[in-house]
């Protein structure tokens, strides 16, 4: 007896499985299942894998997302605690990772994740050795270079999240400052992501007029309108969300979103994500740092020139040699 699909529809060709722009979370953690969220409510993916360790929360949190599919487009969803779920990925998203215990140290922390990547890295390459990481979990500077190390990829194609939420957080801080859009304050936050992260105010601008033009003490400890204290309070906006809330989420899940949909679409917008800078405003160390990129469909296709002060520049090259002090002591 014939099913009811073949009473109600005749095949005249055999449906594709698969699409171009599918994309894999690694970790449904609360960062995971925003930047999965962010993805799906703004149509930039058309299949989502999701992979974790813990198999009930994995499972719940797809059931969870499938039963809003009517409410959007119709995304493939899946979810496994096998990395064969991820085949084909076109990018993968990396936002699994330890947290820090209390009393332990840096490097310990960036140990106990390398170990970890270990895991995840290889297996996705395995499964998708055409895809872009794009790596989400702290510190996430030093672990795009874990990645980088372990996975085997080009550079252009292993970045990290990096300051472009840093960068968005400026650019909030600077919109209520002088009551214009977000979108309208163009201002980076370049280096690490993290408290040696460097605001670049020889570049903050609004329609193309540099505020230190018409303050040229602006972002220094002399501003007589205190605009040095917003480079504080982005460093300080993680740590004062997760005192509130006990954890960072949305903000970061809609940067990721960007990002994955600028290298999908191929549309070749700037974003300061975290890349190889070795060679780039005199720095000698190999070590990955945010600076303002073009983002497209292969990755990284090219790096912004910025025109930085002195000052700006010996920042940056100490953000890096930071990093460097960490990397040094990781065991692969």
């Amino acid at each position: 007896m014939a099913s009811i699909p073949q009473l109600l529809m005749e095949e005249v060709q055999p449906a594709l499985t698969t699409s171009g722009s599918k994309v894999t979370v690694v970790g449904v953690g609360q960062v995971g299942m925003a930047c999965a969220f962010s993805l799906l409510t703004q149509h930039i993916c058309s299949e989502l894998a999701l992979v974790d360790v813990v198999p009930d929360k994995l499972r719940g949190e797809m059931m969870d997302l499938q039963h809003g599919l009517t409410f959007l487009r119709n995304v493939k969803i899946e979810a496994s605690t096998d990395y064969a779920a991820s085949a084909g990925s076109r990018l993968c998203i990396v936002t699994a990772g330890a947290r820090q215990k209390e009393g332990e140290s840096r490097l310990s922390l960036v140990q106990r994740n390398v170990d970890i990547y270990k895991g995840i890295i290889p297996n996705l390459v395995k499964h998708s050795p055409n895809c872009i990481l794009l790596i989400v979990s702290n510190p996430v500077d030093i672990l795009t270079y874990v990645a980088w190390k372990l996975s085997g990829l080009p550079k252009n194609r292993v970045i990290g999240s990096g300051t472009n939420l840093d960068s968005s957080r400026f650019r909030f801080h600077l919109s209520q400052k002088l009551n214009v859009a977000p979108s309208s304050c163009h201002g980076w936050i370049i280096g690490e992501h993290g408290d040696s992260s460097v605001p670049v105010w020889s570049g903050v601008n609004i329609a193309g007029v540099r505020l230190r033009d018409l303050n040229p003490l602006i972002g220094t400890p002399e501003d007589p309108d205190k605009y040095n204290e917003m480079h504080r309070d982005v460093v300080n906006s993680a740590y004062e969300i997760i005192k509130l809330k006990g954890y960072t989420s949305w903000a970061i899940g809609l940067s990721v979103a960007s990002l994955v949909s600028s290298v999908l679409k191929n549309i070749r917008s700037c974003y300061a994500v975290s890349i190889a800078v070795q060679g780039y405003h005199t720095i000698d160390k190999d070590v990955f740092l945010s600076l303002p990129v073009v983002l497209g469909e292969n990755g990284v296709t090219h790096v912004i020139k910025q025109t930085l002060t002195q000052e700006e520049i010996n920042q940056l090259k100490k953000s890096a040699d930071t990093l460097w002090d960490v990397q040094a002591g990781i065991q692969f």
